[in-house]
């Protein structure tokens, strides 16, 4: 298996799809493989090591779910041809073909890259630059990239940015998103406000995706919202999402003493800052993704004024 191979398998991971839901299972475990095999980990990792941390991964940049299944990723992504199941083979009688969290756990089950990855990941640093670039920007915002290589102890210069691979499947952002969305919220964060211009130029003012670009929401103004960098990293991490009624709302899971009263709960229950057309508005459709594949927790109550 040459570079390039290796690098069209991880391009092409077979990552479960219905609808507009989001399953970064296998991304996540790769990235968490790569990370432990750069730190000098042996392979192929002991799931009883993995299930916890790739549990953690999942309840941080997956999807709210009522379970996380790290089991699912650590046997499925056999079938892409970059994974391997230490004995599978012989293990499949005791298993079944979709083993349960407690059978991987009980059969002391291990796993990880084929050995010829293994090789072409210690002693080629740029296929991993490719690899890791590939999969956080085909699964993730760029707002939380770093935070997933923070996790997975893989240090910068992941997150740095390289051009689109030439014949990558990788759907193309529209150019003119960020400043279609900034000019609909007239330069201004649509939660706080903030539109501090240097030489006349917006800084720290971004245009969020409220459904993922990576989950194929549109490049258009009714997907977007004009946030400051702050806000922008708190929606895509699910600190806050949207009601109905275009209404700030707070998860019951985000807390904090400095900053927290100031830049989240004075807004909860606020509306927006609406864009300057109806027609900018966000759509329900894709505040309801957010709330479904991004947001975590519940809403908190709102305050009732005391008469």
């Amino acid at each position: 298996m040459d570079r390039e191979e290796i690098i069209q398998k991880f391009e092409q991971l077979k990552v479960w799809k219905r609808g507009g839901e989001r399953a970064p299972h296998k991304p996540l475990l790769v990235l968490y493989a790569i990370g432990k095999l750069l730190r000098g980990k042996s392979q192929p990792l002991p799931y009883s090591e993995v299930n916890e941390p790739l549990k953690h991964l999942l309840r941080e940049f997956g999807p709210r779910r009522d379970n996380y299944r790290p089991e699912y990723p650590f046997w499925f992504l056999q079938n892409d041809g970059v994974w391997q199941v230490a004995d599978a083979d012989q293990n499949t009688p005791n298993l079944g073909k979709n083993p349960s969290n407690r059978k991987l756990l009980d059969h002391n089950v291990s796993g990880g890259f084929h050995k010829v990855i293994v090789e072409q990941l210690q002693n080629d640093l740029r296929l991993v630059y490719e690899i890791v670039q590939s999969l956080l920007y085909a699964h993730f915002p760029y707002s939380i990239h770093e935070d997933i290589l923070q996790t997975v102890e893989l240090e910068p210069p992941f997150q740095i940015f390289e051009p689109q691979r030439r014949g990558s499947k990788r759907r193309r952002r529209n150019p003119n998103f960020r400043a279609n969305v900034l000019k609909a919220y007239e330069y201004k964060c649509a939660v706080c406000g903030f539109d501090v211009k240097l030489r006349h130029q917006p800084v720290a003012l971004e245009a969020s995706h409220i459904k993922w670009h990576q989950a194929n929401g549109p490049d258009t103004e009714e997907n977007g919202l004009a946030l400051c960098s702050l806000h922008h990293k708190l929606f895509d991490r699910g600190a806050f999402a949207l009601s109905d009624q275009l209404e700030i709302m707070v998860s019951v899971d985000a807390d904090g003493s400095v900053g927290f009263e100031e830049w989240l709960m004075r807004f909860h229950g606020e509306k927006i800052n609406f864009p300057q057309r109806r027609s900018y508005y966000p759509e329900v459709e894709f505040i309801g993704w957010h709330v479904k594949e991004v947001f975590k927790g519940d809403y908190r109550e709102l305050s009732v004024p005391v008469k």
